[in-house]
Order: structure tokens, then sequence, then C-alpha cells
């Protein structure tokens, strides 16, 4: 596989989860013949991954043994790259990822950041495969308790710059590391458009960066009806696609997206157009959107 760390291109992650319980598609593609389709399709689409995952992680999840969640994703993993399709996945346990890994996959996109599985960079070192460090500060049951910052920018750069550090001297190597935001993991909606908002920030950590907003429930409350009920997630493709060109025009590497054929067509006319990029401006950080517009004179979030 085209070593996609050092991209020039935008990388496109499709998303399949083999789970009944995702927050989004979770059920759709539990059998693994229809899970092989959707991925064959997602490749097919423009995505250069397709990022299989047998554990839901939805704010409030109940975990499943890693039994479990390997006689998921196996099978799945085995006919995809049988079939071609480049593959990622998406779990937190190094048994999982070594046996997917052996199975064809390329890329680990571990959303603990490796922090549940301290023999994950084992696995990763030996592999020698690009691994995605997410932010992350505890399992689905508790995430949502876990959303405090000082200044969630800062914090969570931090703690990325520290995940990094600790892989390194691991013996991964620098150039097959990519960081994760982690949106919507122990983040209010509020920090979800801050981290958005100065995602430069976050890449001066050096490392290319993995945007995943797709369809995540602050886009949701975003475009709530007059009565504010949040959009449902199939209605939020639109959103996901303005998300995921905003990120690669400010600079991230790739973006993770349920949607894959819009999000490569507004990337292709994001290239038609010279690439443009964002360029950060002196006023701060406006505060969060109510779909009106601006908040003027908004603090920033967390503090």
């Amino acid at each position: 596989m085209t070593d996609l760390v050092q991209a020039q291109d935008p990388v496109v992650m499709g998303v399949l989860n083999v789970t009944p319980d995702s927050f989004s598609d979770g059920g759709r593609y539990a059998d693994v013949d229809a899970a092989v389709a959707h991925g064959v399709r997602l490749h097919s689409d423009g995505a250069h991954l397709v990022d299989v995952g047998g554990e839901s992680t939805r704010p409030g999840a109940d975990r499943v043994d890693a039994e479990t969640e390997v006689a998921r994703v196996l099978p799945v993993v085995r006919e995809l790259t049988a079939a071609g399709v480049p593959v990622s996945i998406d779990t937190t346990r190094a048994r999982v990822a070594e046996a997917v890994l052996a199975a064809g996959a390329d890329v680990v996109n571990d959303v603990s950041g490796g922090l549940a599985d301290p023999d994950m960079a084992r696995v990763v070192r030996d592999a020698g495969c690009p691994w995605v460090l997410m932010h992350w500060r505890g399992h689905s049951r508790r995430m949502r308790d876990l959303a405090r910052y000082t200044d969630v920018v800062a914090d969570v750069r931090a703690e990325l710059a520290h995940r990094v550090d600790e892989a390194l001297r691991a013996g991964v190597a620098a150039d097959r590391i990519i960081v994760d935001p982690g949106l919507g993991f122990a983040k209010t909606a509020e920090h979800n458009w801050e981290l958005s908002a100065r995602l430069p920030e976050l890449l001066d950590l050096g490392h290319p960066l993995l945007f995943g907003a797709s369809r995540k429930s602050y886009l949701g409350q975003l475009l709530a009806d007059p009565a504010g009920q949040p959009r449902a997630t199939d209605g939020r493709a639109a959103a996901t696609v303005a998300t995921s060109v905003l990120a690669v025009a400010a600079g991230a590497w790739g973006v993770r997206v349920h949607d894959v054929r819009g999000t490569v067509d507004a990337l292709a006319v994001w290239r038609a157009t010279g690439r443009p990029r964002l360029v950060p401006t002196a006023p701060p950080y406006p505060g969060p959107p109510d779909g009106r517009g601006p908040v003027v004179g908004a603090g920033r979030a967390g503090r």
C-alpha cells in the first residue's frame, strides 16, 4: 500500500462499524457479507482506508470482550484485504490489532491513544504500521464526566504530546504517528467547536492530524429544528462535509467520514480551486454557534 502518512492529498477514511450499537449505523453492517459489500463500496467511492470497528465507542456504550471484537472484525478484514481494499482497524486492544494486522490491515486507529492497552505500542512498533493516537480520557461509560478543561485546545494539545512522547519512548517511529483531537470523546459541543476553530494549534505538534466529526451529535445540535430537536444522524451529511473541508483547509492530514462520496467530491472542488488554506485570524474564537451566526463577545469554552 502507498504510504498514506506521507500523502500529499487529504486522506479519506471511510467508517465501517460491524457492531449492533454504534451511534449512527449500529446493526446495519453486523452481517459479514453486508459489511464487506459496504467496505468495497466505500473504497470505490474514494476512501483511501476503510476503518473497521468491532466495538462501539459512543458515549455510554458498554464494552465487549476481546473475543467478541475479534470475531466481528477479523472475517470482514480478511475479505476486504483479499479484495484489495486498504483497511485500518479501529480498536483499543493490542490483541485485536495484532490479529487484524496479521490478516492484512495497514493502520491501527486507537481511540484511546494507547492508554487503554499498554501493549499496543509494542504491536505497532513491531508491525511498523501507522498508528492514530486519539485524545482520550476514559472509556465510553464515563467520558461525559471527564469533559472538564482549563483551555480545551491547550489541554488536548498537551495530553496528545504526552501520548506521542510515550509512543516514541516505546520505540514507535516518529513518521508512523498520526494524532486526532478526539471530537466528542470527553468533549462538549463547545469543546468540539473550539478545537475545530483552533486546529492549527494542534498541528504544531508536528504530526499528521486526523479529523473525525462525521455525523456527531454536536452537528445534530447545530442543525436542530425550531423546537430544539437535534437533526437525525442521516441528515448531517452536508454539515459533515463542511467540517471535513474546513479541517483540510486548516491543514488536517485526513478526515474520517461515513459519507465518503460527498466528502471526496467536495475535496475535488477544493483542489480545483487551488487548495485554499485557512489562515488563523487575530480575533479570538467567538464561542459555539447557535445556527444564527457568531456569538458576539462570548469567551472561550472552558474558561
